[in-house]
């Protein structure tokens, strides 16, 4: 429990408290908060509360930065040291901030008062294909049931490296791409914006903790020590862009143009309770990618379609319980080749889908290329995703009694420049 309110439905528990970077109309600095009900714990004004020697990084404490960076480069401990203390500060168990009335008003900042930013320097960004289901489906439609899983497939976490520059904070919108595209019956390919834009539900992870050094790769059974927090994620992805360019090097242009996260970073600590056994993974993989420890999350995560001066509805439920790859082996695998990964880098997990229809995570799935288009309450269609379409990713964990959400991830489609 905690002398903050926080109502019955909220996610934002006192077994959350997630890490985010916001702002206020009165105060535009950037700054470190932790969510608390329908309140924002501001870092930067109790940081003098916690006075740990080892979060001093240059003669700052990392509690003011303007990014979660530093903070994450700490260790695991250091990590539960800063979470303990959060939590005693909420419950009262600590009456540091409870009995200074002057403290909490300056320290407590309404959440609907409050502008979200990225919550760390993105510096490297990669995206795995780590999903059997989807990529069965994928595979189905492009090459047959036979073929669907290319032959590594089974054998190494899939992934390419993404780019980190368009990556966005949740309510920022999203332009258009244009691009090349060819299709089957033409001759030549032709220029203009993109007809097949789709979403592509994912989570990823942000590394942490001191980063290991090039050459040095970081042993699966270390990995988890590395993973600081997970976010939603939506892969923007322009799928005529995308089919045209993706031999023989894979995605580039038909994914650049955006990717957008939620702004609430979930710590692994608060994620414990909802580990569950591991995909079961056949033919086992190399051992450099086992680990008997190793672990998936029972996470709820919901989709849905807000179309323009419309209502949103459904169009997926799954669960990140079906990944068939884990973190920590995709951790793993990124730096088995002594890749040097950096406190704040991003991974994610590729798109999330479950073994039904209703929980597939893309539209080239959930319409099946087109071919089983969605109808909406105003009776308009949806093959893929038109302008003015906003996409609403959220996620939840509960079990006995604890209550875990990573808020919302949503995006806006803005019409294509005209080029």
């Amino acid at each position: 429990m905690s002398w903050v309110p926080i109502p019955a439905t909220s996610q934002f528990t006192i077994d959350n408290l997630p890490y985010g970077v916001f702002s206020t109309s009165n105060n535009s600095t950037h700054r470190i908060g932790v969510a608390i009900g329908d309140h924002i714990l501001d870092l930067k004004v109790v940081h003098h509360l916690f006075n740990f020697e080892k979060l001093i990084k240059s003669g700052e404490h990392v509690l003011t930065k303007s990014t979660l960076n530093d903070f994450m480069s700490l260790s695991p401990s250091e990590w539960h040291q800063v979470r303990v203390k959060i939590q005693d500060l909420l419950s009262g168990k600590d009456k540091s901030l409870e009995n200074d009335l002057c403290l909490r008003r300056t320290a407590l900042v309404e959440q609907k008062e409050a502008t979200m930013h990225l919550p760390a320097t993105i510096g490297d960004y990669t995206d795995f294909y780590s999903s059997i289901y989807h990529a069965t489906n994928v595979g189905i439609m492009f090459r047959g049931k036979e073929n669907a899983l290319m032959p590594n497939w089974r054998h190494i976490p899939v992934g390419y490296h993404g780019r980190a520059s368009s990556i966005v904070v949740s309510e920022t919108p999203i332009r258009r791409p244009n691009g090349q595209t060819k299709n089957d019956d033409e001759s030549k390919p032709g220029f203009g914006p993109c007809r097949l834009l789709d979403f592509e539900l994912e989570m990823a992870f942000f590394v942490g903790n001191t980063a290991n050094q090039l050459g040095q790769p970081i042993p699966i059974v270390e990995a988890q020590d590395h993973i600081f927090g997970m976010v939603l994620m939506n892969d923007w992805s322009a799928r005529d862009i995308q089919k045209w360019e993706y031999v023989p090097l894979g995605p580039f242009l038909s994914k650049n143009f955006g990717t957008t996260i939620s702004p609430w970073v979930v710590p692994m600590e608060a994620l414990e309770p909802f580990k569950v056994e591991m995909y079961k993974q056949e033919p086992e993989p190399l051992n450099y990618l086992k680990d008997k420890n190793d672990f998936g999350l029972d996470i709820n995560l919901n989709v849905q379609l807000k179309p323009q001066n419309g209502e949103p509805i459904t169009i997926s439920n799954t669960n990140f319980r079906h990944m068939y790859w884990s973190m920590k082996q995709q951790l793993a695998h990124q730096t088995i080749t002594g890749c040097n990964v950096n406190p704040g880098d991003l991974l994610a997990s590729g798109t999330i889908s479950g073994p039904e229809p209703e929980s597939y995570g893309s539209m080239l799935e959930i319409t099946w290329r087109g071919s089983k288009p969605i109808t909406l309450p105003d009776g308009s269609q949806r093959k893929f995703i038109q302008d003015g379409d906003e996409i609403i990713l959220s996620g939840f964990c509960e079990r006995d009694g604890i209550k875990i959400g990573f808020g919302q991830c949503r995006g806006v489609v803005l019409p294509a420049l005209a080029l």
